[in-house]
């Protein structure tokens, strides 16, 4: 006991009164600053109180980070904030990281304000503003899950749509491509057809003209034959008659031999009897051609 009582005296001597009484004089200008709104001027005097005489008290930082706050410095109140929400004062700490999460959700950071709220709930269950904004940040949240939810059914529906378009589309140019296949098949199959058709037609058109002059020359030959045979006929026939007349007539004969005359000497009588009558007939040729008189009529 006599060692504490030494040591609190020892503090108390080591105390600077006149250092005691700026710092009461600052705190009660920095909070008539807060109080009245003038929170710049609360923010240099508590930062002065702070960083210049070394004072730690939380009610000093809470005051600094709510004016950093409401001063939309959210840099300094996140980093004088920050370690207010380790204190030991259940206020505190629930006020410190009901700020917090009220700045991450300003940020869009949904699920870490909600963890924020959830510990200013656990510090303090009666801080009714910090059970508003957890409710309201865990159905904002709720909702944007939803609607992520619904953006990631909506995108995999178009992906889906998207495939099945991209399927179909393939499908469909599959298809195309296996018929335009089969067409060029077909056509190469008819023009094949075709070729063959030609070739067979060709091939029966060249035995149909084989067949057709093979039959005209059979039939020329025949024709041939035929007027062969009925030259030699026609000649076998003037030969006949060539025979029959130069055959002596049996009357004839018989009346040479009556009068004691060969057939040689007949044929020769005959023979000169001819000359004269050839002779006969020049010479009134000649008489005909005699020129007429042209004083006279032609008749």
């Amino acid at each position: 006991m006599k060692v504490l009582a030494i040591f609190l005296l020892g503090i108390i001597l080591s105390i600077d009164p006149k250092k005691v009484s700026k710092i009461n004089s600052l705190k009660s200008e920095a909070k008539k600053a807060y109080l009245s709104g003038d929170f710049k001027t609360a923010i240099e005097k508590y930062r002065y109180l702070r960083d210049s005489m070394g004072v730690t008290e939380e009610e000093v930082g809470m005051n600094l980070a709510n004016s950093y706050f409401r001063t939309n410095d959210t840099t300094g109140a996140f980093s004088t904030y920050q370690p207010l929400t380790a204190s030991e004062n259940s206020k505190i700490k629930s006020w410190a990281n009901q700020q917090m999460g009220v700045m991450a959700n300003r940020k869009g950071k949904l699920e870490e304000a909600l963890n924020y709220f959830k510990q200013a709930l656990k510090a303090e269950p009666e801080n009714e503003q910090a059970r508003f904004n957890y409710e309201m940040v865990k159905k904002k949240l709720e909702e944007q899950k939803k609607q992520e939810q619904q953006n990631k059914d909506q995108n995999k529906d178009n992906k889906d749509k998207k495939d099945d378009q991209k399927k179909d589309q393939k499908n469909k140019k599959d298809k195309q491509n296996k018929d335009q296949q089969n067409k060029d098949q077909k056509d190469k199959q008819d023009k094949k057809d075709q070729q063959d058709k030609d070739k067979k037609d060709q091939k029966k058109d060249q035995k149909d003209q084989q067949n057709k002059d093979q039959k005209d020359k059979d039939q020329k030959e025949k024709e041939q034959k035929e007027k062969e045979q009925q030259k030699k006929e026609q000649e076998k026939k003037d030969q006949q008659n060539k025979d029959e007349k130069n055959k002596p007539d049996p009357s004839l004969s018989e009346k040479l031999k009556d009068m004691k005359m060969s057939e040689e000497k007949a044929k020769m009588i005959l023979e000169a009897m001819k000359n004269q009558e050839v002779q006969y007939l020049q010479q009134n040729r000649r008489k005909a051609t005699k020129p007429k008189d042209k004083g006279k009529p032609d008749w």
